[in-house]
């Protein structure tokens, strides 16, 4: 393996003398004696096939390539600090990855913004999301292919945190024929119609998301599927308000009044695979997460 020419101490007395304008500030700067400077400096331009450096009057200046070279320099410092940091992390016990589970009934927006949050403070934190349906949410789970879900029910044995709460309305075309049915729609009238069923991705595959009696059925594997498909007039789906809060509003989906004890209220909970002795890269992307989705919350009950 070849071994670079220029030390990444050379570099940084390099850049401090760019930066503060003169060997001097430099150095003090470093808490170096100027003399080391001039060394490491001087190294550096004996190592480089092209000057980087050129004195004007006291201060020393940056020469064309040395420009282009500065900003290398930075990024070389930059990902070598960001190494000492990550030792750093790994040698607290601090997870190198976090793998979150999402169950397709939820808000990935909540979600997201959290893990925007978490990486700008913890950048060397990878994360990984599983987006699963029903029964595959609980595998993640009980196979701890991640280290924390979020889904709309908690299987016995562990601890669920609410963090959301919606409904989950029947959901039709303008054109569709039901959208026109006055008052109440039954559920003998849902019957003679095409529903559209998100398929359960887990291993079991024995969960369903709702009501299932129509006798015409497509079953698709994503939500979003499911909604061009609706958005089509070729039939009804229930999915949950905030996957369709745009098709609402423009009136290319319309929810269907049903009877009161027909309608679905989802809750969705957080739930760690390790609960209480979970890793703290673990506990610290549950802690943003649930915060976006408490802000959430506030700001639906203004």
């Amino acid at each position: 393996m070849k071994l670079p020419r220029v030390s990444l101490e050379q570099w940084a007395a390099f850049k401090a003398v760019v930066d503060c304008g003169s060997f001097a500030k430099a150095a003090e700067a470093l808490n170096k004696s100027q003399s080391a400077i001039s060394y490491s400096v001087g190294k550096l331009e004996q190592q480089l096939p092209t000057p980087a450096l050129e004195q004007q009057g006291r201060k020393a200046a940056l020469t064309e390539a040395g420009t282009v070279l500065y900003r290398h320099a930075n990024n070389l410092l930059n990902q070598a600090l960001s190494v000492e940091a990550h030792a750093n992390y790994l040698a607290s016990g601090w997870q190198a990855e976090v793998t979150i589970a999402v169950d397709s009934l939820v808000d990935m927006q909540p979600i997201i913004c959290g893990l925007r949050g978490f990486s700008e403070q913890y950048p060397q934190t990878r994360i990984r999301l599983l987006e699963t349906t029903l029964s595959a949410t609980d595998d993640a789970l009980l196979e701890r292919q991640a280290d924390m879900v979020y889904t709309p029910h908690v299987l016995p044995g562990f601890m669920g945190t609410p963090v959301d709460q919606f409904e989950m309305p029947c959901v039709v075309s303008p054109n569709h024929p039901m959208a026109h049915i006055e008052g109440t729609v039954s559920s003998d009238d849902m019957k003679q119609h095409r529903q559209v069923v998100v398929r359960d991705s887990g291993s079991r595959r024995s969960m369903d998301a709702g009501w299932l009696q129509a006798e015409q059925r497509w079953t698709v594997t994503y939500f979003g599927t499911s909604i061009r498909i609706v958005k089509q007039g070729l039939g009804f789906a229930f999915i949950t308000e905030p996957q369709i809060e745009e098709e609402l509003v423009a009136g290319t989906l319309v929810k269907l009044a049903l009877p009161m004890e027909s309608k679905r209220l989802i809750a969705i909970y957080r739930v760690l695979a390790m609960q209480e002795q979970s890793n703290p890269a673990v506990q610290a992307v549950a802690g943003f997460i649930d915060e976006k989705f408490n802000s959430l919350q506030r700001n639906a009950q203004r």
